[in-house]
């Protein structure tokens, strides 16, 4: 089948999901189709790992828009369907389904797929690396209380799911290579606080350790560290990081980097085809380097602004990001460049539960994380943003 749409967008995440709203600002008519590999209508991914195991929010309250949104904005959706192939000359879009279309504007929301574990037994079916809404579903029907899990990573994902399931009254297990929980942004110290009270809850913590073999028998898992100890659980959740979907745009010739290419007004290197989320590779003008961010705030906003470029607006991208965790009592908002690789400057109200950590490069404060600390994104932005030089006695009371 053949089809023409002035707009195409391919994925269905949030990203995806912000840019037809964004279109639809500019150009009330225009026709637009959307691309979903997962047969689910967009939803927000942050309540798979937070909000819906603590019981505060249900799973018909995470979709982005009511199933009226899309016929009532003109939207086409083609949902399990999986863009396979694009000819950025000829404006046309293959898909799995055997459909050829062709596109005016495309955006590519094509997001990041988890990597897998590059050991035996790390690409079994049954290993859940965790994220889409059914990993979700499959894992809430397996958790249940007295069951085991194993967790293999200890950052983002790893650890609030480790969250979650303990919360549940699961026995979790975490293994993962680094020191101590979330050591890429959290300091040392905090990071140890953070761990010692994940351990007081009943996980089972074992940092410095990483797998060297998984198998699946009978219905359980056996993990074999690499200093040959065994771990045994129901469930293993495997958290190694992701990678962007990038198989789109390599095809079709578009320049790479971390990601899809894109300039400050989110256009890859063909005029017609943007790229947003996850995948894209933007120049961040605050931090004055070129990155990707794998955050909702991030996929909201670049969605939105991309299709309204689409549309024609011409605008530039100069939203600074923030990103957010909660685990169990610890939960912080964060904006900028947080790497424990940075100065880290405390301003704590109580250690390592309350305050604000300012983290600094050639005595310049690149980003913020604001630990039980809520309402003061902005301010952090501002901060940022003067790139004035601080001190550290400077900053105390900066934020509260």
């Amino acid at each position: 089948m053949k089809g023409e749409y002035k707009y195409v967008i391919v994925g269905g995440g949030l990203a995806g999901a912000s840019a037809i709203k964004g279109i639809r600002e500019h150009d009330k008519d225009g026709s637009i189709l959307l691309y979903g590999a997962e047969p689910h209508r967009p939803y927000d991914r942050p309540p798979l790992s937070k909000k819906l195991w603590f019981g505060k929010k249900k799973v018909e309250e995470i979709f982005i828009d009511p199933p009226g949104f899309y016929e009532e904005n003109g939207v086409e959706l083609r949902l399990g369907v999986k863009a396979v192939s694009l000819d950025a000359k000829a404006a046309e879009l293959k898909d799995d389904a055997g459909n050829v279309t062709r596109y005016g504007k495309l955006l590519l929301a094509t997001g990041a797929a988890p990597k897998k574990l590059p050991i035996p037994g790390g690409s079994l079916s049954e290993v859940c690396y965790y994220r889409s809404l059914d990993d979700y579903s499959r894992l809430r029907e397996k958790a249940a209380e007295g069951s085991s899990a194993i967790i293999i990573g200890g950052g983002f994902i790893g650890s609030e799911l480790a969250a979650a399931l303990s919360a549940n009254n699961v026995s979790v297990t975490m293994l993962f290579p680094s020191p101590y929980l979330c050591s890429r942004v959290l300091p040392k110290a905090l990071g140890y606080a953070v761990q010692d009270d994940f351990i007081k809850r009943g996980v089972r913590v074992f940092a410095n350790t990483s797998p060297s073999s998984i198998e699946y028998r009978n219905g359980r898992f056996t993990v074999t560290a690499s200093d040959h100890r065994l771990f045994e659980s129901d469930m293993l959740i495997a958290g190694a990081g992701v990678a962007p979907s990038v198989e789109l745009a390599e095809g079709a010739g578009l320049i790479l980097g971390d990601g899809i290419d894109v300039d400050t007004r989110l256009r890859t290197s063909d005029p017609d085809i943007y790229a947003a989320g996850d995948a894209a590779y933007f120049p961040y003008r605050e931090l004055g380097r070129r990155m990707r961010v794998e955050h909702w705030d991030n996929a909201l906003s670049q969605g939105k602004l991309a299709g309204e470029n689409m549309a024609g607006a011409g605008k530039e991208y100069v939203h600074m990001p923030y990103f957010f965790s909660d685990l169990f009592d610890f939960g912080y908002e964060a904006v900028g460049e947080v790497s424990s690789n940075l100065e880290v400057v405390a301003d704590w109200e109580e250690e390592n539960k309350k305050g604000v950590l300012y983290y600094l490069k050639g005595g310049l404060v690149k980003g913020v994380m604001l630990c039980n600390v809520w309402d003061k994104v902005d301010e952090a932005r501002e901060l940022i943003r003067k790139k004035e030089p601080a001190s550290p006695k400077g900053l105390m009371g900066w934020i509260r």
